[in-house]
């Protein structure tokens, strides 16, 4: 076994440290450490907590760590920032919320930017879970950007999402937009102690009514004030709720099934991408396409001739 992925495997947590630099930095040992790891997993219970920027999620994933800790569980965080497009550097204002947390050795947290990733999260993500799972947390806690259209990926990552919402931000449908409603296995309402909690209590049962009426399992709501502790009780029983109904229905296997799959075409995906871009790097194509010599289509359909896919283009 890889140095490294054995330390992880100790509980070593420099090494679990560096383990995921390597992942950030794209280290040469990546890949053999994630294959000596995947079978080193302990069973954490993953949380993925997502919702619109401004919900609480900060806040609320930092009283729940205090809540955990009290039942003497041990807890990864992943906490996913936004990078900038203009500068490249992300400000990682989790990591500051959840300072008070950093001598606290059940406690480990990672921050990371998108780098330009959509889907909420990092590109990294999934394997930082993965080696967090292999290290031995009780509970891994991945806190998302914040839903737009399209930051769905959560849902490929944590065994339960649960969706932060709270009253007076807006039409319930706008938020459902997002496809929310077909990733939470909980929603809370979070800031519970302003007006408007019936009402959205009411939009979300109707929604569930409407989406929800013919599955097998239904997403429970919870209400909580992060800021007075209050509601963080109901909010783990229903996650462990979720968790053996998973494992109870088999519908936990089969999620995770299908995430290693997913997981192969990723993988390709990104190292295929990787390889085009330093083959390709001082391609003559950049200078066709400058001269407006060829079309993109047709300097695509080249390069992957170059890789034995596709036709020859002229």
């Amino acid at each position: 076994m890889h140095d490294l992925a054995k330390k992880i495997v100790e509980k070593d947590v420099r090494a679990l440290a560096r383990g995921i630099s390597f992942l950030e930095n794209d280290h040469p040992d990546k890949l053999t450490i994630l294959k000596e790891l995947h079978d080193q997993g302990k069973g954490a219970h993953i949380i993925g907590i997502t919702g619109s920027p401004g919900a609480g999620k900060s806040s609320l994933v930092n009283r729940f760590i205090q809540f955990l800790r009290s039942k003497n569980l041990t807890i990864g965080i992943v906490a996913v920032d936004p990078t900038s497009p203009f500068s490249g550097g992300a400000l990682l204002g989790d990591r500051v919320r959840m300072s008070e947390h950093f001598t606290d050795p059940g406690v480990y947290i990672r921050s990371m930017g998108t780098r330009g990733s959509l889907g909420g999260l990092a590109r990294t993500t999934k394997e930082t879970v993965r080696m967090m799972d292999a290290y031995g947390f009780d509970v891994i806690l991945v806190e998302t950007v914040g839903v737009g259209q399209s930051e769905l990926d959560i849902m490929k990552v944590a065994d339960t999402t649960a969706v932060v919402l709270n009253p007076g931000s807006g039409d319930v449908v706008q938020v459902f937009k997002a496809g929310i409603m077909e990733i939470a296995d909980l929603f809370i309402i979070n800031k519970a102690d302003l007006p408007g909690v019936s009402k959205l209590m009411t939009e979300i049962e109707g929604m569930l009514d409407l989406v929800k009426h013919d599955a097998d399992y239904r997403p429970p709501i919870a209400k909580t004030i992060s800021t007075q502790n209050k509601g963080l009780e109901d909010v783990w029983e229903l996650a462990r709720k979720h968790l053996q109904y998973l494992e109870e229905s088999g519908e936990g296997k089969r999620k995770k099934t299908c995430i290693l799959q997913d997981e192969v075409l990723e993988v390709v995906h990104y190292e295929l991408m990787k390889k085009i871009e330093q083959d390709q790097l001082d391609g003559d194509w950049r200078e066709q396409i400058e001269r407006r010599e060829i079309d993109p289509y047709t300097a695509a359909a080249n390069i992957l001739l170059e890789l034995n896919i596709g036709k020859k283009e002229r």
